[in-house]
């Protein structure tokens, strides 16, 4: 009985694990970048992920480790994002994630206060998703 009883809890807490859905994967993404975790996002995305940003483009996982992901920590960390509205739309093996985003705190001694809007697709791979492209775009909030 007991070890029914171990093996039933094991499966509960695991289920969320394998429950994740796309728009919990772009989330978890932001927290991590917000705390600087960053193998933990980039575990998040495709080797061959597209980010386009402010008319900039990186190629893959690598690119982003390499170039821009220690701006994005940087940003994170002062600042704090609030998602205003979003959408999730499965098909298949892919999915987009819609979000509308304000941005507020400081960075490099300036005040922040941003709109933001982010598409990202996901790709389904095994029991989770990691995301294939993001595109970020923001303006100063009035």
């Amino acid at each position: 009985m007991r070890q029914l009883f171990c093996f039933a809890f094991c499966a509960a807490v695991s289920l969320p694990v394998f429950a994740v859905t796309p728009t919990e994967v772009v989330s978890a993404y932001h927290v991590a970048v917000a705390h600087g975790e960053t193998a933990k996002a980039l575990s998040l995305l495709s080797p061959a992920v597209q980010i386009y940003e402010s008319g900039h483009v990186e190629q893959s996982k690598d690119e982003y480790a390499g170039h821009h992901l220690p701006a994005d920590v940087a940003f994170a960390k002062g600042t704090s994002r609030k998602v205003l509205k979003g959408s999730e739309r499965i098909g298949g093996d892919l999915a987009v994630v819609v979000q509308e985003t304000e941005t507020r705190g400081m960075y490099n001694g300036t005040a922040v206060h941003m709109l933001g809007t982010e598409t990202a697709v996901l790709e389904k791979k095994g029991d989770g998703w990691v995301v294939t492209h993001f595109h970020w775009s923001s303006r100063k909030a009035k």
